[in-house]
C-alpha cells in the first residue's frame, strides 16, 4: 500500500509532530499553578478565554498538541490535512506571541524582545505548517497506481500493435494490386501474341 506522504515530507513531519506531541503530553497533568500560568498568558492574547476554566483549558490545549502531534507523526494522515492541522494550530501560537505586551520590541517591529524570544520560535512550525500544505495541493508527484501504469502501457503497446497490423494490411494490398496488375498484363500479352 502507497502512503499518502513522500520522503521529503517526513523530517519536517517528525521535527514538528514530536516537538509538539512531547509538548501536549508535558501538559497532560498540569497541576493548578501551572495551568493558570498557562491559561493567564492565554487571555491576555485572547480575551475570550477568560470564561474557560483554567484547568479545562489546560487539558484542551494538551488534548490540541497531542492530537497535532499525532496527525504530523502518522503516515496515513494526508500531508495537506497534517500541514493545516500544523498551519491552524501555530497561527494560534503566533497571534499569542504578536499580541502579548513586551514579546515584541517598540513601535511597529515584529523582532522578538529577550522575553519574547521563547515564542517566536514558533514561527518555523507555522512556516513548516504552510509547506506541507502547498506540498500536499499543488506539489503532489505523480500518484498513478501500479495497475494504472500496467494497463496505460497495455493499452499503447495495443494500439501501436494495431498501428503495425494496419501498415502490414495496406503494404500487403497494395503488393496484391500490384501482383494482379502484373499477371493481367502478362496475360493480356499473351493473348496478344498468339492472335499474332
Amino acid at each position: 500500500m502507497r502512503l499518502p506522504i513522500t520522503l521529503s515530507e517526513i523530517a519536517p513531519r517528525v521535527a514538528a509532530g514530536a516537538f509538539i506531541l512531547n509538548s501536549g503530553l508535558g501538559k497532560r497533568n498540569a497541576d493548578e499553578a501551572t495551568a493558570a500560568g498557562l491559561h493567564g498568558f492565554a487571555t491576555g492574547a485572547y480575551p475570550f478565554l477568560a470564561k474557560v476554566p483554567p484547568a479545562t483549558f489546560a487539558k484542551a490545549l494538551s488534548t490540541a498538541e497531542i492530537v497535532v502531534g499525532a496527525a504530523l507523526l502518522t503516515p496515513l494522515v494526508p500531508t495537506a490535512v497534517a500541514g493545516a492541522a500544523l498551519t491552524g494550530f501555530s497561527a494560534g501560537l503566533v497571534g499569542l506571541y504578536l499580541r502579548t505586551p513586551g514579546m515584541t520590541k517598540p513601535g511597529a517591529s515584529i523582532a522578538p524582545t529577550q522575553e519574547g524570544l521563547t515564542v517566536s520560535k514558533d514561527v518555523w512550525l507555522l512556516g513548516i505548517g504552510l509547506a506541507l500544505v502547498t506540498r500536499g495541493l499543488f506539489d503532489r508527484p505523480d500518484r498513478e497506481t501500479p495497475r494504472r501504469r500496467a494497463g496505460r502501457a497495455a493499452h499503447k503497446a495495443s494500439a501501436k500493435s494495431a498501428k503495425k497490423l494496419a501498415a502490414a494490411d495496406r503494404k500487403a494490398h497494395k503488393a496484391s494490386a500490384k501482383a494482379g496488375f502484373t499477371a493481367g498484363a502478362v496475360t493480356t500479352r499473351a493473348r496478344d501474341l498468339s492472335h499474332r
